[in-house]
């Protein structure tokens, strides 16, 4: 038998560690992936209230790995073109009326990242990502429910505005397009409601979905639970349940994102279910972890 000397023994050693170390490197790399969300947030007093939506917010708090910083797509910030916010520290904007004066003092003073609204803009030139330096900040879109995940809002912030001229593909394929993200720490938020018709709403604590309503959220998740996401941007407003849940789309299209932006491998959790004063979804959707 051919011996083994002591200096093969060490080499073989080194190379041992050396692969042990590669290895452990690629799994943090892959956990260092973040999820995405889309988050259905409903009425602005969710945010000044303890029920079993905010207490789900503060447990997916929990149980995603605290991001480098957040990218979110909200429902209340419609622009011509696509823009990001850019500023170091964004307002908490209060864009909603008639609600109580305790809502309007809630502050989400969270730093915002001028660093990653710059990358976006320079690494996705088509379509052009402008950076907003002073006109918007958070609205309560974001901070409703950010507020919740992370209540100390130490985590940097920026906010993705929603292209009103474009189709619901647009904002697919943008998602596609920030799913680079995910590989720097980023975790990528959507906020809105699949099912959002205030014209049919009732605040009846014991009113019950309308049927429309029920149809077109199960329709969603039937879609998502077989990763068959064409129907969802082009097939959407093909019935009634569809043009009833999405009267104007701005709601519904921060869940696009959150789907160009998903891989197949990713695991499907519907954190919550539920339909709340008749025609407002409250579920959330996460890709990932």
């Amino acid at each position: 038998m051919k011996k083994f000397s002591r200096r093969s023994a060490l080499a073989a050693g080194v190379f041992t560690l050396a692969t042990m170390a590669f290895w452990r490197k690629k799994e943090m790399n892959k956990k260092k992936k973040m999820p995405v969300l889309f988050l259905g947030h409903g009425s602005p007093m969710n945010a000044i209230s303890n029920n079993t939506f905010t207490q789900k917010l503060e447990e997916i708090g929990q149980i995603v790995e605290k991001p480098k910083a957040i990218l979110i797509i909200s429902a209340h910030w419609e622009t011509r073109g696509s823009w990001v916010t850019g500023m170091e520290w964004p307002k908490t904007i209060h864009d909603f009326y008639g609600f109580p004066k305790e809502l309007y003092e809630v502050q989400y003073v969270a730093p915002g990242s001028p660093e990653m609204a710059n990358e976006i803009a320079k690494k996705i030139n088509d379509p052009r990502i402008n950076v907003d330096q002073k006109e918007w900040g958070l609205d309560h879109g974001t901070w409703s429910v950010l507020k919740f995940l992370y209540p100390k809002a130490d985590v940097p912030i920026v906010q993705l505005s929603l292209d009103a001229t474009k189709p619901m593909s647009y904002h697919f394929e943008l998602g596609k397009k920030l799913k680079f993200l995910r590989e720097q720490g980023v975790l990528i938020v959507g906020s809105g409601n699949i099912v959002h018709n205030l014209r049919q709403i009732n605040f009846d604590k014991e009113a019950r979905p309308h049927d429309w309503a029920i149809e077109f959220d199960n329709w969603v998740k039937e879609k998502l639970t077989r990763r068959d996401f064409k129907p969802l941007y082009e097939n959407a407003l093909d019935t009634q349940a569809g043009r009833l849940s999405i009267p104007s789309i701005e709601h519904y299209t921060p869940l696009l994102y959150i789907l160009g932006a998903s891989d197949q491998s990713d695991k499907l959790t519907f954190d919550y279910e539920g339909i709340e004063s008749a025609s407002l979804s409250m579920r959330c959707v996460r890709f990932g972890v």
